[in-house]
């Protein structure tokens, strides 16, 4: 199976776009629970190496042949987890959730490094999937998590018109305190 062409390929998600430009260029960006790849495959246009990991082997399939996404099948929920000592200069997640693994997650966020991080909150569900509020951050929760550790550059939570009407929240944040963030500039 070969990648699907461009135009077969969904547009990234506004905010992930917006703030791709904080990572360092090539740097090494791991796109968790990536589902068909949209951000995967864009940010590697853009010349950073991605790693693309989820559970779904049919959708990393379709990675096939594509340059600087290497993917992993891992189930993110249940196992060892796949990332030990791992260290990326960005993450990136968009409209997943699953609590008892964040906290790996963000260990493998180098120094310095860029989480741009976007999925459902309560609300939600009055829109459809997901519902389950295992599933759904609590008003100002990532903010919460990330309080001490990480510098926010952005955030935002609640009701949005597109790409569909949804309940979200959003933050980008660089790991560590008192970091210096340039001002946005489009991808090259």
């Amino acid at each position: 199976m070969t990648a699907p062409p461009d135009s077969a390929v969904a547009d990234p998600s506004a905010w992930v776009a917006r703030f791709a430009t904080l990572i360092p260029a090539g740097g090494r960006v791991l796109d968790f629970a990536c589902g068909r790849g949209r951000h995967a495959r864009w940010l590697a246009r853009h010349g950073w190496e991605v790693e693309a990991v989820d559970r779904d082997a049919a959708a990393l399939a379709t990675f096939a042949g594509e340059p600087r996404v290497s993917v992993a099948q891992v189930d993110l929920e249940n196992g060892d987890w796949p990332y030990g000592t791992a260290c990326f200069d960005a993450i990136v997640v968009t409209n997943y959730l699953y609590r008892p693994r964040l906290e790996l997650l963000l260990d493998c966020l180098a120094a310095d490094g860029v989480l741009i991080y976007e999925t459902f909150m309560l609300g939600n569900e009055r829109f459809g999937r997901p519902g389950n509020p295992e599933f759904l951050l609590r008003p100002g929760e990532l903010l919460e998590r990330l309080a001490g550790d990480y510098t926010i550059v952005a955030f935002e939570q609640g009701e949005v018109a597109r790409p569909r009407p949804a309940v979200v929240q959003r933050v980008c944040a660089v790991k560590g305190q008192g970091i210096t963030v340039l001002p946005d500039r489009p991808p090259e």
